[in-house]
């Protein structure tokens, strides 16, 4: 395949180069803060141009400066909604160690998520590496790639058009966040809140005992015991996330379009 250098192709290029960079800033994986960033704007420029030879170029409408302004803020919003809605796992997997830690006790100690660069606890920080590598062996990361290259079909360069009704995704986004979320803490809630019950009983038959002492140890050895049997269901935790996460994108391109 042969392209000629002229104006026309090098705005077309630009408009895919934004959209693959606004994906690679906010999908998973890919956006992670210890990756260079001349990794990163290396790797949007070659699959920018990979899309540019296997794409039809289309004449594009606009008019000034401020119209070709336009598209490239579209494209790029289009390009950070796919990665944003892509990376709803590592966000719903945050969130439920956030609430594991608290039900634990381990929330008073905070850890350097180097994700998200923000203080997180120390459940949050494992599962979202599992997460990750899981994402890795499974293969995922490719199917990110696939599915922005083939947001160029379903979506044209400089044919984006936002429906208003997009609020629905995003409700039913924060729906899933927290439904899927407590889901995965729902163990935990379980074994602590029975921790709690058996306190409470103790402390009203035993005053002279000590529950804080005894309740902060219990606390932590129930939670880590109920953790290292829920580990194994990670994987399949895992895959649930995934084929949402993948309904998610889907539903966003049909908004886009």
């Amino acid at each position: 395949m042969t392209l000629t250098l002229t104006l026309q192709n090098f705005e077309f290029f630009l408009l895919i180069f934004v959209r693959i960079t606004g994906f690679i800033v906010t999908a998973p994986f890919f956006s992670l803060k210890n990756v260079p960033f001349r990794v990163k704007t290396g790797f949007s420029i070659l699959l920018a141009i990979i899309v540019l030879l296997a794409t039809t170029n289309e004449p594009l409408e606009y008019i000034g400066v401020i119209g070709y302004t336009t598209l490239v803020v579209k494209e790029a919003i289009v390009g950070v909604v796919l990665g944003f809605f892509a990376n709803i796992a590592y966000y719903i997997i945050s969130f439920a160690g956030s609430f594991m830690d608290m039900e634990i006790g381990f929330s008073m100690v905070n850890q350097l998520d180097p994700v998200s660069m923000i203080q997180t606890t120390i459940t949050s920080n494992l599962y979202g590496y599992l997460i990750l590598l899981i994402m890795l062996v499974t293969n995922l990361h490719h199917l990110f790639i696939k599915a922005i290259v083939d947001s160029f079909q379903v979506v044209p360069v400089g044919k984006a058009v936002f429906d208003p009704r997009m609020y629905q995704l995003m409700v039913r986004y924060m729906t899933d966040y927290f439904i899927i979320g407590f889901r995965i803490v729902l163990p935990i809630f379980a074994a602590i809140l029975l921790v709690n019950t058996i306190l409470a009983i103790l402390a009203k038959i035993a005053p002279e005992m000590n529950m804080f002492v005894i309740g902060m140890q219990m606390k932590v050895l129930v939670g880590l015991f109920v953790m290292t049997i829920v580990i194994e269901l990670v994987p399949s935790v895992a895959d649930f996330i995934f084929n949402e996460m993948i309904d998610m994108m889907k539903a966003a391109i049909e908004f886009l379009h």
